[in-house]
């Protein structure tokens, strides 16, 4: 059996992403609405890099941190949607061997980070609300840089651990992967492995990412909260509370997709599709707009960037 798997192994060229189990009239109108989406997401993820970046108002640790969310927003969709859109049209839905595996990569890559640097956000905004005063010496420039650089660098370690942990297996069944894009569980159901150790390091990886990054944005806000509450006048709390409720509505948006989706049983694929296209298509797509109608300074930038545009033609 373990000559025959790795054989079927070494063999396998390709994969077949099965994707949505609906009927062949509906593909049209997923397509739209993966293109209306995944257009929406470029605009708001583009538009938010270049108004950070021009804007010298927004050079700030917070806005820092905003455009490297924006970056890997718009990096991970571009990795799984344009690919999910072809399939709509093709008949066959293959991705080879070596694209799976890369795709796989970047997405565990970068969907780690965003939860490293949401936890990066949530330290930052407790610096500024509990320590105002200490706040530009405490994240200094080159503090920022290196908690977006460990965060890369965590996502990074996890996502060679868990492509590897995925491609060392022998796949011996169907090519057919029921999902929409390359992931690990998915592709788990195509091996004749013993997963019985491949899963129980997935779930000790799960929890060094998760539980530490959770733990540093719950008690970053109970300090926060209780530091606001201390706070008397009414346009104080509102002022605190507005720069928090945009990072917490990001938190809350991908962590429950993500909770959703690695709690969903093996038998409900279906589920677990849905709670994908949260993370993948609905968090890029919401970030930027959470944080332009909830932050009055992206709205003040975002209003001077058209002005000037609209005097320069």
């Amino acid at each position: 059996m373990g000559d025959r798997g790795t054989s079927n192994h070494s063999e396998m060229t390709d994969f077949i992403l099965a994707g949505f189990r609906v009927r062949p009239e509906l593909h049209i109108l997923l397509f739209l609405l993966f293109l209306f989406v995944y257009a929406m997401i470029l605009l708001g993820n583009v538009g938010m890099m270049t108004i950070i970046m021009t804007d010298p108002r927004l050079n700030t640790p917070m806005y820092f941190f905003l455009g490297n969310l924006s970056f890997i927003d718009l990096f991970y969709s571009s990795v799984i949607e344009p690919k999910a859109m072809i399939n709509f049209w093709s008949e066959n839905k293959s991705i080879s061997f070596a694209g799976c595996v890369a795709q796989l990569f970047l997405f565990a890559l970068l969907i780690v980070t965003e939860g490293f640097l949401l936890a990066a956000m949530a330290y930052d905004r407790f610096i500024a609300i509990c320590n105002p005063l200490l706040y530009s010496v405490q994240m200094s420039t080159r503090l920022c840089t290196q908690l977006v650089a460990g965060s890369y660098f965590c996502g990074c370690i996890s996502s060679v651990i868990q492509t590897s942990m995925t491609f060392t297996l022998s796949f011996c069944a169907s090519r057919a992967v029921d999902h929409f894009y390359c992931d690990s569980r998915p592709l788990q159901r195509l091996s004749c492995s013993d997963l019985f150790i491949h899963r129980m390091i997935s779930f000790s990886l799960s929890c060094i990412i998760i539980l530490p990054t959770i733990i540093v944005i719950i008690v970053s806000y109970m300090y926060i909260v209780s530091t606001v509450l201390k706070i008397h006048s009414t346009e104080g709390h509102k002022k605190a509370f507005s720069t928090c409720s945009s990072h917490l509505g990001v938190v809350s948006v991908l962590y429950g997709a993500v909770f959703f989706m690695y709690l969903t049983p093996d038998r409900f694929p279906e589920l677990s599709k849905v709670a994908s296209l949260c993370y993948s298509l609905v968090t890029p797509m919401l970030n930027p707009l959470i944080y332009s109608l909830r932050n009055k300074d992206v709205q003040e930038a975002l209003k001077k960037f058209l002005e000037k545009k609209n005097i320069i033609l």
